[in-house]
């Protein structure tokens, strides 16, 4: 019996793994779909990039479903499961952050402004080490390795720069002479933009928290 039920723990491990591998992915194909827009006003391959994006955001849900559906078949303890489908619930915010952002540029055709590139890749660059950071964190978690609350700390620091450097590209947007219907249009991309290193940070503290459960 109990050998039964820790095979399934690690099946359950392993499909975790694959989800994180897939977001990573998605992560990618994000990166390369938003540099596509922002280096190119005329934005070649965009719509293929989201495709791709896409793709992998739903191949990840296919697989958050099938961990879910383990979970009920009682792979893990009612405690340890709750623990682990809310904090993929958490995780999985993240690449809806990514597929609204692309949406977002898509739909209202937002060409960058030049004054804002750099900021804007500043921004994106950072949110996008706080997810690798959280991946480090999930897998230090699975293999019950030593680290996370460093890892915290450091996804910390990086959501509160990404903060600032939010704070600054809307005092930019708000400062210019562009049409005011644009500055609204651009704020609300930034703002998404922000959410990454945020949902991140609130996940790396929820990893915390797991792991400091499990220790008592």
């Amino acid at each position: 019996m109990f050998s039964f039920l820790f095979k399934k723990e690690h099946k359950v491990e392993l499909l975790i793994e694959e989800y994180m591998d897939c977001l990573k992915m998605t992560g990618k194909s994000f990166l390369k779909a938003l540099n596509a827009c922002v280096d190119d006003e005329h934005c070649e391959n965009f719509d293929f990039l989201i495709t791709q994006t896409h793709k992998y955001e739903s191949r990840a849900d296919d697989i958050c479903d099938t961990i879910n559906d383990m979970m009920y078949s009682k792979a893990l303890i009612p405690d340890a499961r709750g623990d682990i489908m809310r904090l993929l619930e958490a995780i999985d915010e993240i690449p809806r952050f990514f597929e609204r952002i692309l949406f977002i540029m898509q739909t209202q055709k937002l060409v960058i402004p030049e004054f804002l590139i750099l900021d804007i890749k500043e921004l994106v660059r950072i949110s996008m080490e706080c997810c690798e950071l959280l991946d480090k964190q999930v897998t230090a978690l699975l293999k019950k390795k030593h680290g996370i609350r460093a890892l915290l700390n450091t996804i910390d620091t990086n959501e509160s720069h990404c903060d600032h450097i939010e704070q600054r590209i809307i005092i930019k947007i708000f400062e210019s002479d562009i049409d005011p219907f644009i500055k609204l249009q651009l704020k609300e991309l930034i703002v998404t933009m922000g959410e990454i290193s945020d949902q991140a940070d609130r996940v790396s503290r929820q990893i915390n928290i797991i792991s400091m459960k499990r220790r008592v």
